[in-house]
């Protein structure tokens, strides 16, 4: 074989192994994010989420988007492809990270000419391309409908062939006024909390954010040392057993069982950073709530400028959340943890020195859940009253969410004995303690957590000698609370979580794990 001929054929080999590349990375069932546009370099973003027969229950089932929007074509119908430049315009309103009112709708596409979706578009009774639906997301998971049938509360969108005609039918639908020209953070539909008990349930969606967000904060700025690794572990610990979500507290077991894998003691020396090129190390691979989880955008805590609210608003949810969930044992183990964790990790630096100031000042330990449940809102109604003085005289605030001394009198007026202004302006007020207490755990427990139990995230609600369901898609198992218990009533007690995480191969490590931190 001569030279030419050798080159001839590698040329050729060359050209079959990029364009099966090419193929692999539009095969179905994965959502597009850049498609080449004509011959040119450009890209553009696809918005609209691609949904196949296998990920289609799951998407809709785990969405915390209220309503949800199905197209239905074929990849070679002309309409279709005429008509996805409209749908993508409405969807960048709704879908992604960057998206001007995320958490309404959620709109999906499914190709009928993949054969792997036959039977879903038949389920769907599809009748000519494209083809609409509009309803509550768990109900296109749950079931498929005849397009006639009245009573369904899955129903065909009748006027959406244009983008405006699509928008338009959203807002009649919705009592909104949406446009096309909206942009990110000019948005006039943001709920008051004030006004509202019931939005908080849509938090459970930012306290996940905010945990991952955490981590993720811990492992850019490097903040896992010898001196901190300990309140990471206690917050992790803490996080098992009372996180309100049952996905983070799956992925916060896992943390912990491999803590020394994913934290080594040594990960941030010079040696180990030449392993880990992004300097997160391992951690920074696992996401702690899910695959789903960070989303990139915030629902209950969304404020309506880029800059207020978001991960600092999470993040009080989360900690109030835990707060009404503990046992009495566990009150002062929790305020250790929380205390240590915002003081080593929150990285905001007045912040945390202003919130540990308010911990240290704490001598008696709390005996119930009660009083630390209290202590925390009480320190968060400090927190408002310094920051309403401070972003008042700068004009950083956020006009439509400006800090208040929590609950107002709209959503608990019971809590309220008495309200007085004072001559200097300030308000005085007598609380009816045990109102608040109720308001708290009622708010941050069981509204909280209302749309997860719902979709099936919580499992049964963690109470005396009840079981925290730890079981993941692979081999792990059950770890009763009486263990977790154990590790919040003294850290000298974790001896006493004897059970087993995850499997027969994780058992030796977790009990090296256990012993040496017994003696913290």
């Amino acid at each position: 074989m001569s030279m030419s001929e050798a080159c001839v054929i590698l040329f050729a080999i060359m050209l079959l192994l990029i364009s099966s590349k090419e193929a692999a990375s539009f095969q179905s069932g994965s959502r597009s994010i850049l498609l080449a546009v004509g011959g040119e370099n450009k890209a553009v973003v696809d918005y609209a989420v691609d949904l196949n027969s296998k990920n289609f229950d799951s998407v809709l089932r785990d969405t915390p988007a209220t309503h949800a929007i199905v197209e239905f074509f074929a990849s070679w119908c002309p309409a279709c492809r005429n008509y996805k430049p409209h749908y993508e315009k409405v969807a960048r309103l709704f879908n992604g990270p960057d998206a001007v009112h995320p958490g309404i709708v959620l709109m999906t596409r499914v190709d009928c000419a993949l054969k792997i979706n036959n039977k879903l578009c038949d389920k769907f009774s599809v009748s000519h391309y494209p083809m609409l639906f509009w309803g509550p997301p768990s109900k296109f998971a749950s079931q498929g409908m005849e397009p006639k049938e009245e009573k369904s509360e899955i129903r065909m969108i009748d006027d959406g062939r244009t983008a405006e005609h699509l928008v338009s039918w959203i807002n009649k639908h919705l009592g909104s006024s949406y446009g096309l020209d909206d942009e990110k953070f000019e948005n006039e539909h943001l709920h008051s909390n004030t006004s509202d008990p019931g939005q908080i349930a849509r938090a459970v969606y930012d306290v996940e954010e905010a945990t991952a967000f955490a981590i993720e904060i811990i492992l850019e700025h490097k903040m896992i040392k010898q001196h901190t690794r300990v309140s990471l572990i206690k917050f992790l610990q803490l996080l098992v057993v009372h996180h309100p979500s049952k996905r983070c507290r799956k992925g916060s077991a896992e943390v912990l069982v491999n803590f020394d894998d994913l934290c080594p003691p040594d990960m941030w020396s010079p040696d180990k950073q030449e392993v880990v090129s992004d300097g997160k190390g391992m951690l920074g691979n696992f996401q702690i709530c899910g695959k789903e989880v960070p989303r990139g955008y915030w629902m209950f805590c969304r404020g309506s400028k880029n800059d207020t609210r978001g991960f600092s608003c999470g993040l009080w949810v989360l900690l109030h959340s835990l707060s009404v969930r503990i046992e009495d044992g566990e009150s002062q183990f929790a305020f250790r943890a929380v205390c240590d964790f915002i003081h080593n990790f929150f990285i905001c630096e007045d912040c945390r020195r202003h919130f540990y100031q308010m911990c240290s000042s704490v001598t008696v330990p709390f005996n119930t859940s009660r009083d630390f449940a209290l202590w925390l809102w009480s320190t968060h109604n400090k927190v408002n009253k310094r920051l309403m003085k401070e972003k008042a005289s700068l004009g950083t605030g956020d006009p439509k969410f400006p800090k208040v001394i929590w609950p107002p009198k709209q959503l608990c007026s019971l809590c309220y004995l008495s309200h007085n202004r004072r001559e200097n302006g300030t308000s005085q007020i007598d609380w009816d303690m045990n109102e608040v207490y109720k308001f708290l755990t009622g708010y941050y427990g069981k509204t909280l957590t209302s749309l997860y139990k719902e979709k099936g995230h919580l499992g049964d609600e963690v109470t005396d000698g009840a079981i925290v369901d730890l079981v993941a898609s692979t081999n792990a198992v059950v770890v009763p609370v009486g263990a977790a218990l154990a590790i919040a009533l003294a850290s000298c007690a974790f001896g006493a979580l004897a059970c087993c995480w995850r499997s027969q191969q994780k058992t030796r490590k977790y009990y090296h794990q256990l012993h040496s931190l017994k003696n913290i």
